[in-house]
């Protein structure tokens, strides 16, 4: 078999670009027997792959002892031979952690109960949960090795290199759980916290240089380094608090790059020579991983895990326009750190009966992904069957309400995953597509993070958290209303510094690096145009003051209305409700500003354009809203129509949103009506390769639909 590579486009197989379809098939779950019948079934829905976790607590039953023969629930090295005599590749998962409703979570038993020590804890000393270790635990990493050194040779057999099926080895799988359980991990020996050498003094002395710079940041007196304890981020009332709890945060991430290291050198300390894989648990994980991508790129490829339903407790059990926004930001950040979108769990069923996940709902779910950029999936799981006696956590089958049932049988949801499998399969050059945007948003990877550190009002304007918010339920959703197209590019980088005809939104918190904050300067000079929306940063990321931004536009002095009762018109839009109260910043114009909104009740401005040397342009409108209202999506349409909108998609239906990608001379235009009622909506579009813009026509979307319109080639 030859190689799987990648790269931001897409998959290549034997240098041709190629859509990446696999689904997750556990061999100590499906009855041997079925496993040649199952994995032709997935080849007929458009599968080249199967993935499957191997499970430590199954095959190193008791400590010492390994077992990978005998019962069929050992037979790996039968398993993969069988993919690869069907011409599947694999994806394997080794663990340690396995979750998939496994007790211990696919740890062994007498680890997790013998070995309390290596459980993570709370700043109190507290074990987060009996199956949550911490990852750099050194006992943790010695049983670790352990199975390494007993599994990654049987692995390394059956690489892609050496003639076998295995294209892709998981290093563990969803790390950062801790968080599920409401705290970081404070482990006092993994972490180091208290010791003098540990991990954290250690990170603090390479961050700040010297203890005395570390109590000044965190206004503090310790007298020894090894003493600073680190802040919680419910604990972060105040800037220095705020502060100790930010480099926490960033230090954890760290670890998490640092354990995923040596997982990857264990296993190629054994001779497992494929890329490497690591899947963030939602939508919004993806970027605690930066450290980890940083550490072993180009070697790893980044996935996430997209889920719309489990349970009755998920905040949505079908496919929504909010669903969408996650799912578009997550495929959009992969794409941004250097690999194709993936999505390593895409629902093919759910763990619970009830709510269910339906065909149809998870067609849409399927289409929706395709059109927001994904170029490649795991159905997860593809087909199941019985636990092994003692390891579930669920009930004794693992039915999953897959497509294909443990007992084999064929569901609806099969024929919806066949459905996909020849959609794409009928437009190969998909794989390379890409989604054509009429305005750019600049993505800051650190207010993403900031969702977890950042929730409190410490005085310094509006926070990370709040920022992130903003940038989906306000600047993304009232795009997709409007029928506009956005993609983006990474404000860490400068790949999307030399494209200045296409306007670029920028959602700004009260902090932005003094890096970033040069880099917006570097492009309003050389002729780019920006939005700046609904603040402008004075602080860095480490909250010291920083105001190369403000300063390049004139120090203009923000003033907060806290009462949110403005009557806002913003570019000939009148009456913008918001939907959050004191979510408006009027401002003291810089020279030269022209006003393009304002308040009606105060006559304060809200919004202004500001000419740049070398031709560049800036709008700022201090404004954060919910979307609510079309009046918004007038708004910011006419905003970026300033700034030289050239508009990809035309569509008069605000229920209904587009998505555009293109290839050479091919096209398609995705229709998404992913509200509970039949929408109709008349469309127009202008991809890259037209001399004019095409009428699609008008169409009739049934409740829950993608539709797709081909067009050119």
């Amino acid at each position: 078999m030859k190689p799987v590579t990648f790269d931001s486009t897409c998959y290549r197989i034997d240098g041709q670009s190629a859509y990446f379809n696999t689904g997750e098939f556990h061999y100590f779950r499906v009855p041997k027997a079925h496993w040649r019948k199952r994995m032709r079934l997935l080849k007929d829905a458009g599968g080249n792959g199967v993935a499957t976790y191997i499970p430590w607590l199954i095959h190193e039953p008791s400590e010492g002892r390994f077992v990978f023969d005998g019962a069929d629930h050992l037979q790996l090295e039968e398993y993969l031979q069988t993919a690869a005599d069907e011409g599947l590749y694999v994806v394997a998962r080794p663990g340690p952690y396995q979750y998939s409703e496994l007790i211990f979570e696919g740890l062994p038993r007498w680890l997790c109960e013998g070995y309390p020590e290596i459980l993570a804890r709370n700043l109190e000393g507290k074990v987060l949960d009996p199956s949550v270790v911490s990852y750099l635990h050194p006992v943790f990493l010695e049983k670790a090795r352990r199975w390494f050194d007993a599994v990654c040779p049987i692995l390394a057999r059956y690489t892609v290199s050496r003639g076998g099926p295995i294209a892709f080895t998981q290093i563990d799988n969803e790390m950062g759980q801790h968080i599920w359980y409401g705290s970081l991990d404070y482990n006092a020996e993994a972490m180091g916290l208290g010791k003098a050498e540990g991990r954290w003094p250690s990170f603090l002395a390479a961050r700040y240089g010297d203890l005395a710079a570390v109590n000044e940041a965190y206004a503090t007196s310790y007298q020894a380094i090894e003493d600073v304890r680190p802040v919680p981020p419910s604990a972060a009332t105040d800037v220095p608090a705020l502060r100790c709890a930010k480099d926490y945060f960033d230090f954890y991430t760290a670890t998490l790059g640092e354990y995923g290291a040596i997982m990857a050198e264990m296993m190629r300390d054994h001779g497992i020579d494929t890329p490497l894989m690591h899947n963030a648990a939602n939508p919004s994980m993806a970027v605690y991983f930066t450290d980890m991508v940083e550490r072993l790129s180009p070697e790893l490829l980044l996935g996430g895990d997209h889920y719309y339903n489990l349970d009755q407790t998920w905040t949505q059990n079908n496919p929504t326009p909010q669903y969408a926004t996650r799912c578009f930001t997550s495929c959009e950040i992969l794409r941004m750190m250097g690999m194709p979108p993936t999505v390593l769990e895409l629902p093919g069923g759910s763990y619970s009966d009830w709510p269910p996940v339906t065909a149809h709902d998870a067609s849409v779910s399927y289409m929706l992904h395709l059109a927001l950029g994904m170029k490649g999936h795991n159905y997860y799981i593809f087909t199941g069957g019985p636990n092994v006696p003692g390891t579930g956590v669920t009930t004794d089958i693992y039915d999953f309400c897959a497509g294909v049932g443990a007992d084999g049988e064929i569901r609806p949801l099969y024929h919806a995953q066949k459905a996909f499998g020849q959609f794409i399969a009928d437009r190969p050059w998909l794989a390379e597509a890409k989604r054509e945007g009429d305005f750019r948003v600049a993505m800051d990877f650190d207010m993403a993070r900031a969702y977890c550190h950042w929730h409190a009002d410490v005085g310094l304007g509006l926070t990370g958290s709040d920022a992130w918010d903003f940038l989906h339920r306000g600047l993304l959703t009232t795009a997709m209303c409007g029928s506009l197209s956005p993609i983006f590019c990474n404000l860490g980088s400068d790949d999307w510094l030399a494209e200045t005809d296409t306007p670029v939104a920028i959602v700004c918190s009260a902090a932005m690096s003094a890096d970033k904050q040069r880099r917006v300067v570097q492009f309003c000079r050389r002729g780019g145009k920006v939005l700046l929306v609904p603040f402008i940063p004075s602080f860095d990321e480490r909250y010291q003051p920083c105001t190369i931004l403000a300063d390049f536009l004139g120090s203009p002095k923000l003033e907060h209305d806290a009462g949110g009762l403005a009557r806002v018109t913003i570019a000939d839009a009148v009456n913008i409700h918001n939907g959050w109260r004191g979510a408006y910043w009027t401002t003291a114009l810089p020279k030269a500003a022209e006003v393009i909104g304002e308040d009606e009740n105060t006559g304060k401005p809200l919004g202004w354009r500001l000419a740049c040397d070398g031709g560049g342009q800036v709008i700022f409108l201090g404004f954060r809203w919910l979307h609510t209202k079309i009046e918004q999506q007038q708004m910011l349409t006419n905003v970026l129509e300033l700034l030289g909108l050239r508009r990809k998609v035309r569509c008069d239906n605000p229920n209904v949103w587009t998505s555009l990608r293109t290839a050479g001379g091919k096209s398609v235009l995705f229709l998404m009506n992913l509200l509970s009622s039949p929408m109709t909506a008349a469309v127009s579009a202008w991809p890259e390769w037209s001399e004019e813009e095409i009428d699609a026509g008008t169409h009739k979307l049934a409740p829950m639909t993608v539709k797709t319109i081909d067009l050119g080639g």
